[in-house]
């Protein structure tokens, strides 16, 4: 499957998002509350590990508290703009008993499999993946 988005222009620094099932988000330039492009990228990020972690180890317990924080810092140096010390952390608890203990032991281990080979878009980061920009003919 080769996802698609469309993004539409509502006014200077604002725009419309939308992906094929009929979703959408507004997208700023950081002048507004909506979420900017880089902020959508750390929410990609996090939100992909985050599944994979979430369907993981909630197979072994519900969890009673599930947060991931994403963070990195914006540099511009001869690469141009970027971000370095990208970090997801996740903070994630489970009840007492035999079911929350295994679902506790899981985590480190959901967390190194969705960063090694499930998370398309941590793996897309770390591979490095080249991105083709173009004008529409």
């Amino acid at each position: 499957a080769m996802p698609e988005i469309t993004l539409t222009r509502n006014e200077l620094g604002e725009y419309t998002a939308h992906n094929e099932r009929g979703g959408s988000i507004t997208v700023g330039s950081g002048g507004t509350e909506d979420f900017g492009p880089v902020e959508l990228l750390l929410v990609a990020l996090a939100g992909c590990s985050g599944v994979d972690v979430d369907y993981i180890t909630s197979k072994r317990a519900e969890p009673t508290e599930f947060t991931a924080t994403a963070s990195g810092t914006k540099v511009k140096d001869e690469n141009g703009n970027h971000l370095t010390d990208v970090v997801v952390t996740f903070d994630v608890r489970f009840p007492e008993g035999e079911a929350g203990d295994k679902a506790r032991a899981m985590l480190p281990k959901a967390i190194t499999m969705s960063h090694e080979r499930l998370c398309t878009v941590s793996r897309t980061i770390a591979l490095g993946t080249p991105v083709e920009m173009r004008a529409a003919e």
